[in-house]
């Protein structure tokens, strides 16, 4: 129980030190109108206030007998989702949000037992239908990479 919430004051030191960097942002241009840094602030304080929680709750949490061990196999999947999303952040820009979208969304499903064809074509439609929904709609532009020939 002492682990847990020394891992828990731990992150919420990080969480700290994110919101002091944050704090002080200012965006050149403003399109939303309380301004670009409200939702990470929002985000650390959220994130703050459970881990002031699962730091000074009065009970350790129990674990049940259903619930999945933490067992290599287990470790080894959340090991390769966290990769795949640094892979997603490094290609997002120069690959473009749908094709990058796709190769990682793809080895994501498979991951977790999804079977090829499916995979190929959901996150393929996923990825095509976000995109117009963020672009077209939300007004929210993202990188067309690789496929910015298509764009007018």
């Amino acid at each position: 129980m002492i682990l847990q919430r020394l891992f828990a004051l731990f992150l919420l030191a990080v969480c700290t030190a994110l919101a002091v960097m944050a704090w002080p942002y200012q965006a050149a241009f403003s399109y939303e109108p309380v301004g670009p840094r409200a939702y990470p602030l929002l985000m650390l304080g959220l994130m703050a206030a459970g881990l002031l929680y699962l730091a000074f709750r009065p009970t350790p949490i129990v674990h049940k007998d259903d619930e999945p061990q933490l067992d290599r196999e287990t470790l080894n999947k959340i090991g390769l989702c966290v990769a795949l999303l640094l892979v997603f952040a490094a290609t997002f820009e120069p690959l473009g949000f749908i094709v990058s979208s796709i190769l990682i969304g793809v080895p994501m499903a498979r991951l977790y037992g999804g079977r090829w064809l499916p995979s190929v074509v959901i996150i393929g439609l996923m990825s095509i239908a976000l995109y117009w929904l963020f672009d077209r709609v939300m007004d929210v532009p993202l990188p067309l990479g690789l496929l910015d020939v298509l764009e007018n």
